[in-house]
């Protein structure tokens, strides 16, 4: 039975919950595997929104087991209060599980983060503020706080006195920040670990042994491939690996188990906060797109930046994760613009062109678009339901797109709904 892997290919917001709403409902199992609560998927599903940061989207399905992998890093305070949001709407939550081996989010990541950022002044990197980097940083430094000390309160407690006492000199030493009463966490992270001693499970067992049953298995991508912290525009990029290998090493499956790589684009570009975006539109036409697709953060809110479709971006997210197609959502966002544009490569600063997504942030402020255009479209598209129905020119558009990126398109989306696909 296949495994899928749904990953997004710009800078996130691509509207990957849509496409793995609709792969969840086919699936037996749906498997979260890096990234924090900095990350979300608004879901649209029988007329209802559902704004998820944690939580896999197949929760929404009463049957369908729903994973929480070991490379993500988790705030039980925001988690407990998605759980919540969901009970109070319906929606059970029995058959989540999550790993013991997931980091935990202290709250002095949270505060770190925020120091840091203001630390760094004009050259702060525009992160959520949410800790997620900090706590990536403890695991990797060996002294992290992971699901199963937060479930065996005598090894919390230890280890938020041995941690803590650090984490509290950093922040006033260093910052000049408030400390923490390391007696007071110790007591509401002990609460947080009982409410979620149900929920712990070895999901690498769980997901093997659906793996061997035949069991269909989603892997939903959190943040996209942009973000990565190697293959991203670094040091603008997450704390994980959004890749399609990420999600081996955050679930702890081999990549034989994978069956299939769905990377999912908009029909233009978009990214929040800081750093390079070389087809960015800084004018009425960014401004139409922004506000026609509602392109606000589904986390925090922010206006994102807009602009054309860039293909030198995409064809590096189809060769770094091997896809096998693309998703393109929003099609239907484009409609009345008179001229549509398309990066087919950059310009350098000495004049030359290059085809490939250069490697450093250096060369790649440097560079510029170059564009083919294309006739735009005025059609209403959103209840059309085969790419054969399409006008003409949104045809032409997703063929040459195709063309750029060397990979096919195997979903169009016309519209925010679940319902508003079109599939090949």
């Amino acid at each position: 039975m296949p495994a899928n892997i749904v990953v997004g290919t710009q800078w996130g917001d691509e509207g990957k919950g849509k496409i793995i709403d609709i792969l969840a409902s086919r699936a037996d199992v749906v498997v979260r595997s890096q990234g924090g609560n900095n990350a979300g998927h608004t879901v649209v599903n029988n007329g209802e929104t559902y704004k998820l940061h944690l939580i896999p989207s197949g929760i929404l399905y009463n049957d369908t087991l729903c994973l929480i992998g070991a490379g993500v890093v988790l705030d039980p305070k925001d988690f407990i209060s998605e759980l919540d949001s969901l009970e109070n709407r319906g929606i059970s939550t029995e058959n989540l599980k999550i790993d013991p081996r997931a980091q935990i989010v202290m709250p002095w990541h949270i505060t770190l983060d925020g120091l840091s950022e203001a630390f760094r002044g004009g050259k702060d990197i525009g992160t959520t503020k949410r800790g997620i980097g900090p706590a990536y940083m403890d695991k990797y430094e060996r002294c992290g706080i992971r699901m199963y000390d937060l479930v065996h309160p005598e090894v919390l407690a230890e280890k938020i006195k041995s941690t803590g006492t650090l984490k509290n000199k950093i922040i006033t030493e260093v910052y000049g920040g408030t400390a923490f009463d390391l007696d007071a966490v110790t007591k509401e992270y002990t609460e947080y670990g009982r409410r979620l001693l149900p929920y712990m499970d070895d999901v690498s067992v769980l997901t093997f042994n659906a793996h061997k049953e035949g069991k269909t298995i989603m892997f939903e991508g959190a943040q996209a491939t942009l973000l990565d912290i190697d293959f991203g525009t670094y040091p603008y990029v997450t704390s994980s690996h959004p890749l399609s290998a990420g999600v081996c090493v955050g679930t702890g499956v081999g990549p034989k188990v994978i069956t299939n790589i769905i990377g999912v684009a908009k029909a233009y570009t978009t990214r929040v906060g800081k750093g390079p975006f070389p087809t960015e539109l800084n004018d009425e036409i960014g401004d139409k797109i922004r506000n026609v697709g509602g392109e606000f953060g589904t986390t925090t809110g922010r206006p994102r930046r807009t602009g054309w479709f860039d293909a030198v971006i995409v064809r590096h997210s189809v060769r770094v994760n091997g896809l096998d197609s693309l998703a393109i959502n929003k099609l239907d966002t484009l409609a009345n613009i008179d001229t549509l544009k398309i990066c087919t490569a950059y310009k350098m600063p000495d004049g030359s062109a290059i085809t490939e997504f250069p490697p450093t942030l250096e060369e790649l402020e440097g560079c510029t678009p170059i564009y083919e255009e294309f006739p735009g479209f005025s059609d209403d598209i959103s209840n059309i339901r085969s790419f054969d129905d399409l006008p003409e020119n949104c045809r032409k558009y997703i063929s040459r797109l195709e063309e750029l990126v060397g990979c096919k398109v195997s979903m169009v989306g016309v519209g925010p709904d679940r319902s508003q696909i079109i599939e090949r």
